[in-house]
């Protein structure tokens, strides 16, 4: 049996070694995708690497950083860790505060387990399938969270959206949503702002990796809602693919909703 306190441990380790590069200039660097590298994603990803390695010696790692020898024969794997030692680089880089660390047990597909760790913020998110999820601001006790129920007829819908990517079809769907209010946000925070209740939406019409997300989707369930794929509204599911880490579009929600369900992109 995993300790999800001891995964928080490793979070707020490895956000320890992101905020020692963060309170310093720092060199930004482009990888092959284009997307910001800092000193500070390779700490972290060394540290939790190593640190789950000790934990869970015969569970497998996937992390945004590893190398591509070590997704080898990953469609074979039932049961493995999934990270992004910093989700959020832009939002580090620009310095809001608003990146996180990100741990997610996966266990045939399904994030069984997951870890948000926001060390400029000072806030931590976790959950755990039918153990519920969990914020913890600081060092106050932490407090079980759980998504909110849909608004009534007339009221407002919360939407969150991307800080740093903005697009043309979450646009247009936050149009044709009826009294619509937007509100902004950087990395897995996003996700974990529908699990807490202070947003009722998050539709994702643009690219992200599989490690962007499964942490957060983890505690979104355990706190009683959803991450559905668009089109079909179906459960987000993991390593499904041999040839791509990328999600499809998805919404995160509590339940499906006839205000939303049939609006087109």
């Amino acid at each position: 049996m995993i300790d999800i306190h001891a995964i928080v441990k490793i979070a707020v380790d490895a956000g320890e070694q992101i905020m020692a590069v963060y309170q310093q200039d720092f060199t930004v660097v482009n990888k092959q995708d284009s997307s910001p590298l800092t000193d500070a994603d390779m700490r972290a990803h060394h540290l939790i690497c190593d640190r789950l390695a000790q934990l869970t010696p015969n569970i497998p790692v996937l992390s945004e950083e590893s190398s591509a020898k070590d997704s080898l024969g990953r469609m074979e794997w039932t049961r493995y860790w999934l990270v992004d030692p910093l989700d959020g680089t832009k939002e580090f880089v620009k310095r809001n505060g608003e990146f996180t660390v990100n741990i997610a047990l996966i266990d045939n597909g399904v994030p069984v387990m997951g870890v948000v760790h926001a060390p400029a913020l000072g806030i931590s998110y976790w959950g755990e399938r039918q153990r519920g999820a969990f914020k913890q601001v600081g060092q106050t006790a932490p407090s079980a969270i759980q998504t909110a129920q849909p608004p009534q007829p007339g009221s407002r819908w919360r939407v969150v959206g991307s800080r740093s990517h903005a697009s043309a079809d979450f646009e247009t769907f936050v149009t044709a949503l009826p009294n619509a209010e937007l509100v902004s946000m950087g990395s897995s925070l996003k996700l974990c702002l529908v699990a807490e209740g202070a947003a009722d939406l998050y539709p994702r019409f643009g690219p992200t990796s599989e490690w962007d997300t499964a942490a957060a989707q983890a505690v979104v369930e355990a706190a009683g809602g959803q991450v559905l794929r668009i089109p079909g509204l179906t459960t987000l599911r993991y390593n499904q693919d041999p040839l791509s880490l990328l999600n499809p579009w998805f919404i995160v929600c509590t339940q499906t909703h006839q205000d939303w369900a049939n609006i087109k992109v």
